[in-house]
């Protein structure tokens, strides 16, 4: 008879299923740990899929043998099916060495049978914290994204809060893939580097790799690693970038210039969750538990079409798509961005700089910003090194982008749009350069306040997100 336990360290919400052949003793397991504070349920081991999702458990306790090879599919398909779950193997003492070589990506936890309580209810104890530590942190991760950042991602903006909720929202998922995309220095790296940093994975190897930069020749190479002998000129076994992320993410930047052939092995690798050498012999196959996350600058949809990507592996990336847009569509985010980015810069060149004085804010504002973001960023740097005061000045800026900033922000108009359709446009993008502050918009316009007043009436009923807007502004 299990002994209550008034421990108050134990989340009295934490959802554990046991799943066990041995149904009976399943339920004397799930009787032990509900004694601790625990939600428990067991079920018949070939029952566990469907019952998982029913159930959504925090902590699923597995009971397996080395030879039962349904094992090595279960937790995999928990993967594939969506189910996040702590998953635990219990196991006899001889199957276990086995079991870690052929589950290992599945598994957090192993323990043995006969099943120690003590060790048991340790285990889960921990887990059980882990889990409220995680829970504490989604919420303060909200918290912050309304305040505007998420680690280093910065940004209020209507497009750049919805970046980061698919940021965090994808940081939630243990292995799901995503696919970033985004103009050349919008953050792409960073939003990917973010997300691991964000995961349970954090404490994993990050590996990025810019497909741009691999040689043709060497690229399956670089890729999957190869044994010594397997080619001329390969005089040693290297290491090849899916086994330096195994347990970790493996970011490649400009997916789509990977060669095609390749693209189709890299699929079937995550898939079957096993690496293979170049040059080893059948059976040398190493487990691998990598998170894929692939970037581009270029449209998927176009590099699809002109054959550069397969759909096979884009659908594969579909699980998490996120849109990085453009400075020139968050100019509103400027003065966080130029904020943050002075801190940076005056600690890494140890300057005195407090931050920036209006008119050289005004013209940062007005700019075009062709490179995004990381143009920003480094002439934030360069003006930070020569500045010679604590505010940042318009004379501390390069020329070309005083010049530029001096010409005021502007959008391209289509032959075929109608009068109102530009008049809406021009409207709406006024505000929010002057980050919706009316009597300025109206004065900038031209116009009456009660004169905007009335084009916002006539014009708000037409759908409208200001942070999702199209890439026809420059």
């Amino acid at each position: 008879m299990p002994v209550k336990n008034n421990t108050p360290d134990v989340k009295n919400d934490v959802r554990i299923l046991v799943a066990s052949d041995d149904l009976s003793g399943g339920e004397t397991l799930r009787d032990l740990i509900s004694s601790w504070g625990f939600v428990g349920r067991a079920v018949a081991r070939d029952e566990v899929l469907e019952e998982a999702q029913n159930f959504a458990p925090h902590v699923l306790l597995v009971d397996l043998k080395a030879q039962q090879k349904d094992g090595e599919s279960l937790l995999p398909e928990l993967q594939t099916r969506g189910i996040e779950v702590a998953t635990v193997v219990m196991a006899e003492e001889a199957d276990l060495r086995s079991l870690e070589r052929t589950i290992k990506p599945g598994a957090c936890d192993y323990i043995s049978k006969p099943i120690n309580p003590n060790n048991l209810r340790v285990l889960l104890n921990e887990l059980a914290t882990q889990l409220k530590v995680s829970e504490e942190n989604q919420q303060l991760r909200r918290k912050l994204i309304e305040a505007g950042t998420l680690g280093p991602i910065v940004g209020q903006s209507t497009a750049m809060r919805r970046v980061m909720r698919l940021v965090e929202e994808a940081a939630s998922s243990n292995s799901a893939p995503v696919s970033i995309v985004g103009e050349s220095g919008t953050g792409k790296k960073l939003v990917a580097r973010t997300i691991h940093e964000l995961s349970a994975r954090r404490n994993g190897p990050y590996v990025a790799v810019t497909c741009t930069g691999l040689p043709d020749d060497l690229m399956e190479s670089e890729l999957w690693g190869h044994e010594r002998g397997a080619f001329a000129g390969a005089d040693r076994r290297r290491e090849g970038f899916l086994a330096m992320a195994n347990g970790g993410t493996l970011l490649l930047d400009e997916i789509s210039d990977l060669k095609v052939e390749l693209q189709a092995k890299l699929l079937r690798t995550i898939e079957d969750k096993k690496l293979h050498r170049i040059g080893a012999h059948n059976g040398n196959e190493i487990p691998l538990d990598v998170r894929l996350i692939a970037s581009s600058s270029k449209s998927p949809t176009e590099a699809m079409r002109y054959g550069r990507l397969r759909e096979d592996l884009f659908s594969h990336l579909n699980t998490f798509v996120i849109e990085l847009p453009p400075l020139r569509d968050r100019l509103e985010d400027i003065p966080a961005l130029v904020e943050a980015f002075i801190a940076q810069s005056a600690e890494k060149n140890r300057k005195s700089i407090t931050g920036v004085d209006n008119e050289c804010l005004e013209i940062l504002r007005l700019n075009r910003w062709p490179g995004n973001v990381l143009q920003l960023r480094n002439v934030i740097e360069r003006a930070t090194v020569v500045a010679r005061r604590p505010l940042l000045a318009a004379g501390d800026l390069p020329v070309d982008i005083r010049r530029a900033g001096r010409k005021g922000p502007h959008f391209e108009l289509r032959i075929g749009e109608s009068l109102d359709e530009v008049e809406r446009e021009f409207i709406f993008k006024t505000l929010d350069f002057t980050n919706g502050n009316k009597v300025r918009a109206a004065q900038i316009l031209g116009i009456s306040l009660k004169t905007l007043y009335n084009r916002l009436v006539r014009y708000q009923g037409k759908d409208r997100d200001p942070g999702v807007e199209s890439s026809r502004h420059n």
